[in-house]
């Protein structure tokens, strides 16, 4: 008998946080409708994160889908990356302040690669998103060399790192760059 108590109750505690994640994308998917300015939204996050103690991990993802399906997307793919990055744009300072750990960061890259991969008309979209998060400082350079080599998933995984190619190799000849100006000094 108590080992049916153990197995409802662990069932019951992994259900508990799944109710509560899809309660705050709920209110965080209103939030983001009314359309205020994105600083307003940032202490509200952190407060729900607290509130339900959630890890950065966690809400960077709710927040990444909650975004993403704010907005009815154009149906034509030469149109829909252009609109996508405009959209983004405005959220990226509150992506950036859950971007602060590594591991969030590559959160954030998987979810993006997953969303291209499943929304067709998003597959041309995927590095110019992950360039905008790189000037916007939600992504790191590190983070990007990090999913490029080992971290990304299978989906769609020939097309991005084909996609990402070029950049990555600008970011690494940057980065050779800045560490051989930093040994003249």
């Amino acid at each position: 008998m108590d080992t049916r108590l153990k197995e409802l109750s662990d069932f019951l505690r992994v259900q508990q946080p799944l109710g509560t994640r899809k309660e705050l994308q709920k209110e965080l998917q209103e939030h983001l409708s009314q359309e205020g300015p994105i600083k307003e939204v940032v202490p509200y996050v952190k407060e729900e994160m607290k509130r339900n103690d959630l890890p950065e991990t966690a809400m960077i993802g709710l927040l990444w889908t909650c975004i993403m399906n704010a907005v009815e997307w154009n149906k034509k793919e030469e149109l829909v990356a252009e609109q996508a990055l405009k959209h983004l744009k405005q959220y990226a300072p509150l992506l950036a302040v859950l971007s602060s750990q590594g591991q969030s960061e590559m959160i954030l890259l998987q979810k993006v690669q997953e969303y291209c991969y499943d929304n067709i008309h998003f597959m041309k979209a995927f590095q110019k998103i992950v360039v905008l998060f790189y000037k916007a400082d939600v992504l790191s350079e590190e983070a990007i060399l990090k999913w490029y080599k080992e971290a990304h998933v299978a989906k769609g995984k020939s097309v991005f790192l084909d996609q990402m190619k070029k950049f990555v190799e600008w970011l690494q000849n940057a980065e050779e760059e800045s560490e051989s100006e930093g040994e003249e000094n």
